[in-house]
């Protein structure tokens, strides 16, 4: 984990956001409602600026905030599909979206990632992730599925504040199943053969991972022994 001073300072580098986005942002500290730290977005907005992608895929849409931060670095072209399990968040996000005119460019699925992922068939040049923790190693088959060969997942939140460097025994015990699950998720995309995988500090931990060309899934070390 970066320390705090060094964090300070790399977020007093990043570059402003359009008014719009920054009272999104203002808001859901106001309210509360967990956004991508400032790290999050200054990696997303260079990967989105340098990959330009068609096609995005969000799960956790929130109240919307991450998903026009991607519209606002994506080409005109891109649509983004996002997905939001919780009614209230989903409706704010629907706001915010006609606010900045956005409607067009987004579908937001009101529903469980779990439930709508099997059943998307589309690749996608970006998929982002920022659900439900406990549950990205159960999304994983179907994310690397909808990623397009030489698409890029990005995964947040990937730390757990720094308790994924701890043993699970001197963790909660009402935090250990997540615990174990997001060890397995890093274990996952660090040694799946379709996936290049970076796993970064900044913020509360980040993965970028590129589906390899011409590499199927799962073809992992093992299973090929």
């Amino acid at each position: 984990m970066t320390d705090e001073r060094t964090s300070s300072f790399l977020r007093s580098l990043g570059p402003a956001l359009p008014p719009y986005l920054a009272a999104a942002e203002e808001e859901a500290r106001r309210d509360f409602i967990p956004i991508i730290r400032k790290e999050a977005q200054t990696l997303i907005m260079t990967l989105i600026t340098a990959l330009q992608p068609r096609s995005i895929l969000e799960i956790g849409t929130a109240v919307g905030f991450s998903t026009m931060l991607m519209r606002e670095y994506a080409p005109e072209c891109c649509h983004i599909t996002t997905i939001e399990s919780s009614g209230q968040r989903a409706e704010a996000a629907r706001k915010h979206f006609r606010e900045a005119g956005a409607e067009d460019s987004i579908t937001l699925v009101e529903d469980d990632a779990l439930s709508v992922l099997p059943s998307l068939k589309d690749t996608y040049d970006f998929i982002f992730l920022d659900g439900a923790k406990g549950q990205y190693i159960n999304m994983l088959g179907d994310l690397i599925r909808l990623l397009g060969e030489g698409g890029v997942l990005v995964s947040d939140n990937v730390m757990q504040e720094g308790e994924i460097l701890e043993s699970r025994y001197v963790i909660r015990q009402r935090d250990r199943t997540i615990h174990t699950r997001m060890r397995e998720y890093l274990h996952e995309l660090t040694h799946t053969d379709c996936l290049r995988t970076s796993v970064l500090s900044a913020g509360d931990g980040i993965t970028v991972s590129v589906r390899v060309r011409g590499i199927p899934y799962p073809v992992t070390g093992k299973e090929r022994h």
